[in-house]
């Protein structure tokens, strides 16, 4: 968690940029068992612990992002996939995008349901 927050104190982006992605880390770590139920029911024949550390992360933030409610799901899951393409697999943005249309796509039923 320490690099992580080095990693945004050493950027020169716009402080609100910074707050929220700080934030955004923040309720991600505090809500990770959380996070982790709902990808558990979309990553089929996946058990969380077995997905490669930057994959379970980068849906983590993703869903806590849907959760929140604030961006546009597409957005979330374009700079998503922008992060599984270049820091993990080649297979892993393909399954990135499964797995957080799946959780989206329950989302909004659960939106429209209400």
């Amino acid at each position: 968690m320490v690099m992580v927050h080095q990693f945004i104190d050493d950027s020169r982006e716009n402080p609100a940029v910074l707050n929220s992605a700080r934030k955004l880390i923040r309720e991600t770590y505090d809500q990770r068992e959380q996070l982790d139920a709902v990808l558990a029911r979309h990553a089929k024949h996946w058990e969380m612990g077995r997905l490669a550390l930057v994959d379970r992360n980068i849906l983590r933030l993703a869903v806590a992002e849907l959760q929140a409610g604030q961006t546009p799901f597409k957005v979330i899951i374009s700079e998503a996939l922008r992060l599984a393409q270049e820091f993990s697999t080649a297979q892993s943005p393909r399954f990135v995008n499964g797995v957080l249309d799946a959780v989206a796509k329950e989302m909004q039923l659960d939106t429209q349901g209400q």
